[in-house]
């Protein structure tokens, strides 16, 4: 759970698409635009960011290994699936039908 990782994230209603990110990370910013498009496509889901190298702990109890890393969170933060990469918007909607299901 993303509390547990002592992250203060303010979750969606229906899920959260929580990136870790670094500042000099070109698939990074794809990632950024991807999930900001779909948070906005689809109620209840918020995007939040997070800066992988200021968050070190958080990045180590959750088994971040590279940035972007996306994880798909429900309601309650609990995690559905991770993706490793920039992805693709047809993969993120795809994801987020399991999560708020």
């Amino acid at each position: 759970m993303v509390e547990a990782a002592g992250l203060d994230v303010q979750l969606g209603e229906r899920a959260t698409l929580l990136q870790f990110s670094s500042a000099f990370c070109a698939p990074c910013r794809a990632t950024r635009r991807t999930l900001a498009d779909v948070a906005t496509a689809v109620p209840g889901v918020v995007h939040v960011e997070i800066d992988a190298e200021h968050h070190l702990e958080a990045v180590r109890h959750l088994g971040i290994l590279r940035t972007p890393t996306t994880l798909i969170l429900d309601s309650r933060g609990l995690e559905v699936t991770r993706a490793s990469g920039a992805p693709r918007k047809e993969q993120v909607l795809s994801a987020l039908e399991t999560a708020v299901s």
